[in-house]
């Protein structure tokens, strides 16, 4: 934690917890499995069993079969984790990629046709992301606005909300687009069907009850497969796996296998090749930028934000990182399956599980494939509804009121980016969104003053004195000149005093003001007897009582 005495402000009240250092695990692969392969095959069945049904769902909501989840995983453990430049994060489908993979199926033909060119633009673009790694791209992570990434998470959500709701009620719609299907909502609820809605709605109590539990055994559960298994016994129950019609409240339901998962017995029947024949077309085009940029985003997002939850204070290569990823996703691709991620709840529950070392991401793998090749029978029995439970619960977590709250909390300016974010990319699409919410942000800094000059280059002054390092920022701090920034800070050798002086800073933005105090703690909590402090925002004025709150120079 670290005080600012000028402000009162404590640079970590609103950061990740960082915990107290412990011996590190060897670095060395043989020797990290040779010491730890207790604990970590323990931590990647753990992370095995949440991630099952969530490559399912991904996959089916995606609009691609549900094998293409799980070849994602299984690459991702087994492959990426040997190659990565991070430590205990777990590879595999993420639903923020549900939305761009779904539109890039439609985009480029639909169905099988669509569902092939869609893994031709997965390859090109873990191509692209492998190459973005090696000239070291993973730095340009921080010029991100951190108000758009999360307003682009939360029309995320909003969307995977609105698409899978249908499968939770059981019901055909014929709306495609979100705005769409929210306002068929009443329409979904006058049709629904009990029984599959009755999964559904029981799959998602489960997971917010999961939550409120006190009790430690069933805490201990990871609540997926808790909606797994009640699901499976419903399923039973009413006969999903047969034809048939029923007679409920007068209305005629008519069940059948549709409502359940669907995959090979053999899993060699489930390798789909990728079709280049849309290379040079503007849609493909589209595909392949747009699964690269929520690929870099995501990624470089839950590798930091893992580093933080590391009890080893090990701090990921994240070029390297996302390189690895790059390349396993193109192998993905060209077997049929999804783009990858760095996934940051199954990396959290990694964690949680006592995970050491990359292995535990491995075995996570390995549990995965041995899964679709010996548990098949099983796995058909998952209905479609519990699935769809999964990610509409994942989808209002991002999406939830408080993350409205917490954007207008940092000030009005961000909940005005944050919401612009949100609304274009429902009524646009995910690039145009992230574009449009950007340029209200460079529009709000030059309403506010700041120069184009400014825009791109930060004016930063070093100097040190009796062990004390001054890092002064002259200008403006904004999220676009950050880099420049964040290279004079990285130069600073372990164990000194840093003082961040902003006191002649004339505007620093919030994506800023959360990057230095990040900076701040973790050169604290990794430097042994050095120790780093803001100084100079007693001369600013602050959009809000929030500690990331963009700030503005008042006094000349």
């Amino acid at each position: 934690m670290v005080d600012c005495p000028d402000t009162g402000i404590t640079a970590g009240k609103q950061s990740p917890m960082i915990l107290p250092h412990l011996p590190v695990p060897p670095t060395d692969r043989l020797q990290g499995l040779v010491s730890n392969w207790k604990t970590d095959i323990v931590s990647g069945f753990v992370v095995f069993l949440i991630a099952l049904p969530l490559c399912l769902g991904i996959a089916l909501a995606s609009g691609v079969p549900p094998m293409a989840g799980i070849i994602s995983a299984v690459v991702g453990g087994i492959v990426v984790s040997q190659i990565n430049g991070s430590f205990v994060t777990v590879n595999g489908p993420a639903a923020g990629l549900i939305v761009v993979i779904l539109a890039s199926v439609d985009r480029l033909g639909g169905g099988e046709i669509g569902y092939q060119a869609t893994l031709a633009a997965t390859v090109i673009s873990g191509l692209l992301l492998f190459v973005m790694g090696v000239f070291k791209v993973g730095e340009l992570g921080d010029c991100f606005p951190s108000t758009v990434v999360h307003g682009m998470l939360a029309a995320i959500g909003i969307i995977i909300t609105a698409k899978q709701l249908p499968f939770v009620l059981g019901v055909n719609v014929s709306a495609k687009e979100p705005l769409e299907l929210i306002a068929h909502i009443p329409d979904m609820l006058r049709n629904i069907n009990p029984e599959i809605a009755c999964i559904g709605l029981v799959s998602l109590g489960i997971l917010i009850a999961h939550g409120m539990i006190a009790n430690k055994i069933i805490r201990r559960i990871p609540a997926p497969v808790i909606v797994v298994v009640v699901a499976i016994l419903m399923g039973n129950y009413l006969d999903l796996a047969h034809a048939h019609n029923d007679i409920i409240g007068g209305h005629p339901v008519f069940i059948s296998p549709k409502f359940l998962v669907s995959v090979p017995a053999d899993v060699f029947q489930a390798i789909t090749f990728p079709n280049f024949s849309q290379v040079f077309t503007y849609g493909f085009f589209l595909s392949v930028i747009s699964i690269t940029l929520v690929q870099a985003i995501e990624s470089l997002l839950s590798a930091s934000a893992v580093d933080k939850l590391d009890p080893y204070h090990r701090h990921s290569n994240l070029s390297r990182d996302m390189s690895a990823v790059g390349l396993g996703s193109a192998l993905s691709g060209l077997i049929g399956g999804l783009p990858l991620i760095a996934e940051i709840v199954r990396s959290t529950a990694n964690i949680s599980s006592g995970a050491k070392t990359r292995w535990s991401n491995f075995f996570h793998g390995v549990f995965m494939l041995a899964a679709v090749i010996f548990c098949v029978s099983y796995i058909n029995q998952i209905p479609l509804a519990a699935l769809a439970a999964l990610l509409v619960f994942t989808g209002c977590r991002l999406a939830s009121p408080k993350v409205f709250i917490e954007a207008h909390e940092i000030g009005k300016e961000q909940l005005f980016i944050f919401v612009v974010t949100i609304v274009a990319t429902l009524t646009t699409d995910l690039l145009i969104g992230v574009g449009i919410g950007i340029a209200a942000k460079v529009i709000i800094h030059l309403w506010h003053g700041v120069s184009p000059n400014s825009l791109f280059t930060a004016k930063v002054i070093s100097s040190e004195k009796s062990g004390t390092i001054v890092v002064s920022v002259l200008g403006c701090a904004l999220f676009s000149n950050f880099v420049s920034l964040k290279h004079q800070l990285l130069q600073i050798e372990p164990g000194k005093q840093v003082l961040l002086d902003l006191s002649k800073t004339r505007l620093i933005d919030h994506t800023v003001m959360e990057r230095l105090y990040e900076f701040c703690e973790e050169y604290s909590a990794s430097s042994r007897g050095g120790g780093c402090q803001i100084i100079g925002l007693d001369l600013h004025r602050a959009a809000s009582s929030h500690p990331f709150a963009a700030r503005k120079l008042v006094i000349p």
